[in-house]
């Protein structure tokens, strides 16, 4: 998105990136991740979600989220894609106490083209990602027509969500 650098070689892959954050100032900590992914080798940004305030899932008691999905063109493999993620997580203070606890960062690789991938630490899609509205309406305003092997098309499961909370935020120029 920034036309900075030239965008990856020859067979690039159009992967999909969730971003969450409850603590701290967790807008700006989605902006930094933002500007990380773009900045990462072989890689480039290509859209960008608005941020979305969600309700945490299956915890009481815990701040709101913010969220966004990413959209990159990479030519990294999955699984090195997915461990820069975690690499990013951790450079912004991200630790895993608990599966459920808040978090300064947390970046999911939600799809990597068309692939379906299982492995240890790794499912293409991620799972419940269909199911999920902080995951879905974001994927849905940059990517409508995305299809998530084995579930459908983007858009097209936003109304098995439509009972979850969710707060589009508005752009800051």
């Amino acid at each position: 998105m920034t036309g900075h650098r030239p965008p990856p070689g020859p067979g690039a892959v159009r992967a999909f990136i969730a971003l969450g954050a409850n603590l701290g100032d967790a807008a700006a900590a989605l902006e930094s991740a933002f500007a990380a992914l773009d900045a990462l080798a072989d890689t480039r940004l290509v859209a960008r979600s608005s941020l979305y305030r969600t309700a945490p899932i299956g915890v009481t008691g815990h701040p709101d989220y913010l969220n966004a999905v990413a959209a990159v063109d990479t030519t990294l493999g999955a699984k090195q894609l997915l461990d820069t993620l975690l690499a990013l997580e951790a450079q912004h203070g991200r630790t895993r106490e608990t599966e459920l606890a808040p978090r300064t960062l947390d970046l999911d690789l939600l799809l990597y083209g068309d692939a379906t991938i299982s492995q240890p630490g790794l499912e293409i899609p991620h799972p419940r990602m269909h199911l999920r509205a902080f995951v879905l309406v974001p994927l849905a305003e940059i990517a409508p027509d995305t299809v998530i092997p084995g579930r459908g098309i983007a858009a097209e499961l936003l109304d098995g969500i439509r009972d979850q909370r969710i707060e589009r935020l508005p752009r800051i120029a």
